[in-house]
């Protein structure tokens, strides 16, 4: 693979929710994906990554823990619980990426960035895979009754809520500020 290559890729992502809902994505696909995502830069090898995807029934079984852990805290009011209950059926599949807490804190926080770093090896894999995905924070990070749902541990931590499908059209790119890179050499 070329640099031009990648930077093709790269820049070929998009964020797309309009995807045809009726076609299933292979679990096959889904395990490469988070397969990609544990080549991500971890120091320590702590090996944070937790994984659970959730498709057909399953979807909603995951807004409804989202919910019962919203209301618990009492967050949002009953139009943004709703919406929490249905949302996670707008795609065929939704992935559920997690972190490993760790007693240390410069390590725990190295681990969030290794699980960040590996969503963002999942969301190239499923544009060179085909697929449309969109990275979404989860309502509640952890809250017992999702954290229990996905077989996560009591302290881990969801990092993102992915969404997967096939998409029915892919959006003209966004326009992007340059990067705001200073160089220095002596």
């Amino acid at each position: 693979m070329t640099f031009e290559h990648f930077a093709t890729l790269a820049r070929a992502r998009r964020t797309n929710m309009q995807v045809d809902r009726t076609r299933a994505v292979p679990d096959t696909l889904v395990d490469d994906l988070c397969e990609l995502a544990m080549w991500a830069p971890n120091h320590r090898k702590t090996w944070p990554w937790r994984f659970t995807a959730f498709s057909g029934e399953a979807r909603d079984r995951l807004g409804q823990a989202f919910v019962d852990d919203m209301v618990a805290i009492g967050f949002g009011d009953a139009g943004k619980r709703t919406k929490t209950r249905t949302k996670y059926t707008r795609t065929p599949t939704v992935l559920v990426v997690g972190c490993a807490a760790h007693e240390h804190p410069t390590f725990h926080a190295e681990n969030r960035d290794a699980v960040a770093a590996g969503i963002q090896n999942i969301l190239l894999g499923a544009s060179a895979a085909g697929l449309a995905s969109f990275w979404s924070t989860p309502p509640v990070a952890d809250g017992p009754t999702t954290l229990q749902l996905c077989g996560f541990a009591a302290d881990d931590r969801i990092i993102g809520v992915i969404y997967l499908g096939w998409p029915l059209h892919t959006p003209d790119p966004p326009s992007r500020p340059a990067a705001p890179i200073r160089h220095i050499t002596d």
